[in-house]
Order: structure tokens, then sequence, then C-alpha cells
């Protein structure tokens, strides 16, 4: 009979996996060298096979190793959130979140679903636009939370995840070969003149407008149909499409900053309940962009 699997052994294997050096993982941990060894060749026996390749600076993960990782820190992650949602206090009273349309299909709304199953006395509002209407509505007391891309250096706001804009192009029908590009644009966004259109005259690119719109969503059908490119968060890109690069021409337009900011007049538990699930949600390994 196969033996079962001892979360107490990912967590081992998963330290030395970080760290690459059996000591340095048995310090993070708090156990011995010798208790950490047993542990590893202990996983390996049950499974029946070689997680790690032993060398002199350390240690690397085999195939197997490199397999096994990736479910055992989900397998991890888990447990560590069933845990805590068990310990956690219920929560209660009004959240307002403001979010950019890049992320309302992705990975955020997944995280707010969760945080109103978890705490049900909670009531979430979550306004999804541009940057510029969120810092306004934050700034108008009308929001709690707010992630937006910051371009300015430093940043203002705690910094989430960084996601350069590039410009996108349908791999089928590569109208960015166009002697005079069309591309699609934000009809209303003021980043949108300055900044993309701004990298193509830079880059003395010869365009014209093909498509306006005000989402994200407009762009990517666009860039799809082979109507237009568009300027798209590197996460944002849809399936069949790709950036364009300085090899075919086309400059990175921005490196921005995905920014949680805070309304400094409103503070309670359940507001900063959903500022941890914010920051958990673009974690790296954690967010599915």
């Amino acid at each position: 009979m196969k033996l079962p699997l001892d979360s107490e052994l990912l967590r081992v294997f998963a330290a030395v996996a970080q760290n690459g050096n059996v000591t340095r993982a048995a310090e993070q941990i708090g156990r011995t060298q010798s208790a950490v060894s047993i542990q590893i060749k202990r996983l390996e026996e049950i499974l029946g096979e070689s997680l790690f390749e032993r060398g002199s600076r350390g240690v690397t993960l085999t195939s197997q190793g490199r397999a096994l990782l990736s479910n055992a820190n989900r397998i991890i992650s888990l447990l560590d959130e069933t845990a805590a949602s068990i310990r956690a206090k219920p929560l209660g009273g009004p959240v307002r979140i403001g979010i950019p349309e890049e992320y309302g299909y992705t990975v955020l709304p997944r995280a707010l679903a969760a945080f109103a199953n978890q705490h049900p006395n909670v009531e979430v509002t979550v306004k999804c636009g541009y940057s510029s209407a969120q810092i306004a509505a934050l700034e108008a007391d009308e929001l709690d939370l707010a992630v937006i891309f910051d371009q300015q250096q430093p940043p203002v706001g705690e910094v989430l995840f960084v996601d350069p804009t590039v410009w996108v192009t349908s791999d089928t029908h590569c109208v960015h070969e166009n002697d005079v590009v069309p591309i699609a644009i934000y009809e209303s966004s003021s980043w949108c003149k300055k900044f993309a259109i701004g990298s193509l005259e830079t880059s003395r690119v010869n365009y014209r407008v093909a498509y306006s719109c005000d989402t994200s969503g407009g762009l990517k059908i666009a860039v799809v149909s082979g109507l237009a490119i568009a300027p798209l968060a590197s996460s944002n890109i849809p399936a069949g499409c790709r950036a364009l690069t300085e090899a075919d021409g086309f400059p990175l337009i921005d490196s921005s900053n995905v920014v949680l900011k805070k309304n400094p007049l409103r503070k309670s538990a359940a507001i900063e309940g959903m500022e941890a699930v914010i920051r958990e949600a673009f974690r790296p390994g954690t967010a599915a962009m």
C-alpha cells in the first residue's frame, strides 16, 4: 500500500527547494540539518523518486522535484488559507474598492468573491474603470481602496505588481507590418495620447487611428479581429496575439506599477482584510494574469 503524503514533509521540501541548501532551509524552519535531511529522504522513499541533485554548493531540483514543487506550493497555500479562514473572526461593514478593467475578468474578481463568501456580512462594492477616475473617487471619499496603474517614479502607494504596457498585434493578421499602421486607442484617455501615441511618434512609426473605445476589452477585440494594434498591459494580451518589441520597431510604452492606494479617512477591520486579499491576489505565483 502506498503511504500518503504528509503536509509537513511537503513544507520541508518547499523550504529546501526555495533555499537550494539544506542548512539554510533548516535554519528557516527551525529544525536541525539532520532532521531536514531525514525528512527529505523519507519523502523521496514515499514517492519512489529523487527530488534533488546534491552538489558541493547545495542542492538543485530534479525534473520530478520541479513537478512536485508546483503542487506542493498549491497544497501548502490551500492548507494555510483553510486554517486562516477557520481562525478568522467574521468581519462586517462596507468596503468600497476600485479596480482597473484590465483585471476585471481575471484574478481580482476571484479574490473579491472569495472574500465576500468568507465574510458574508461585509458589503463589498466594486467600481471598475480608469485609474484617473479611481483616484478622483478615492479623493472624493467614494472609495476605501483603489488598485491603479501608476507611472510616477517613485510610485505613490504600495506597489503590488509591475505590468509593462506594450503594443500588441494579432499573430494571424500582422497589421503592424502595414506602411501606415492602424492603431486602437482609449478615446477619453490622456495617458493614451501622451504615452502610447507618444511612443509611436518618438520611434517615427506612421500610424492612423482606426479604432477608439473606452475599454480594454474593446481594444482586445480590435487586435484579435485584425483591425488594429493596441496598447495593452503585458498580463492582458489575448490568445493568438503577441507583444511587439524593439525588434519589430515598436518600443515599450511604459513600465506601469500596479499600486494599491488607500483612503486615509477610512479604516476598519473589513478594509484591512480586503487589503490582505488584494496583496495575496498579486503575490508572485498566485496571480493568474
